[in-house]
């Protein structure tokens, strides 16, 4: 069984748990951007509140040229981080963001 199996497997198992969704996102994104991003905007739609979702789509998209849909997703992320009080990930986020606004 590959890797991709095994995270489609437990997706299969708890479909509803973010961490799964998320995993299967990140190891599609090895092989298939476009899968990779269906799975990014699932959670981006349906588990808001996932932050660690915001910089790896964001960065998806930034790859995929979609690039007013980055810095939406990079924003909305900032804010979660910030309301959070996650500074690692609001640093990150808004490095991110600032990368493609200043380009």
């Amino acid at each position: 069984m590959t890797r991709l199996e095994q995270l489609l497997h437990f997706l299969h198992e708890e479909p509803q748990d973010p961490f799964n969704i998320y995993v299967v996102a990140l190891e599609y994104q090895k092989t298939d951007n476009l899968k990779a991003l269906e799975f990014f905007e699932l959670l981006l739609k349906d588990h808001t509140e996932y932050l660690p979702t915001y910089y790896h789509a964001g960065k998806l998209l930034v790859e995929l040229e979609k690039i007013e849909r980055a810095k939406e997703v990079f924003r909305k992320g900032i804010d979660i981080a910030q309301f959070r009080n996650d500074e690692k990930a609001f640093r990150e986020l808004r490095n991110a963001y600032a990368e493609i606004e200043f380009d």
